[in-house]
């Protein structure tokens, strides 16, 4: 397509646009629509509230956010797996799936996260 045909049909949709929000600006049905819009944005600021709290207000049990997450399936979070510690100077043992174990936080303060991590034996 030539720069001369693009403009003018750029042009012509420009003028089709217009044309179609003169009609509906003139429109009384949108007049109202937006006059309620405007009176529920003033009082949802008036009670300091967001769309999605008049949404839990009116639909209590989300019809509309059920529905959806029905149709997408929950992405599921991989397990972790758990380790096992095992402390060469005390020949103590502990197994864990996360960093947040008491014992192994201890240990890491004493002798080192890097240290501590080499005793590890993952174990499924």
């Amino acid at each position: 397509m030539s720069m001369l045909q693009e403009y003018r049909q750029i042009e012509d949709t420009i003028r089709d646009l217009t044309a179609r929000l003169n009609s509906l600006s003139n429109d009384d049905k949108l007049k109202k629509e937006l006059e309620f819009e405007k009176k529920l944005q003033d009082l949802m600021k008036q009670y300091g509230k967001e769309s999605a709290d008049v949404v839990a207000l009116l639909d209590p049990q989300n019809k509309a956010a059920t529905s959806k997450a029905a149709k997408t399936p929950a992405v599921a979070k991989r397990a972790r797996k758990v380790k096992q510690y095992k402390n060469p100077n005390t020949g103590e043992t502990i197994e864990t799936k996360g960093g947040n174990h008491k014992t192994l936080k201890a240990w890491k303060e004493q002798y080192g996260a890097e240290k501590v991590e080499s005793w590890a034996t993952i174990l499924g």
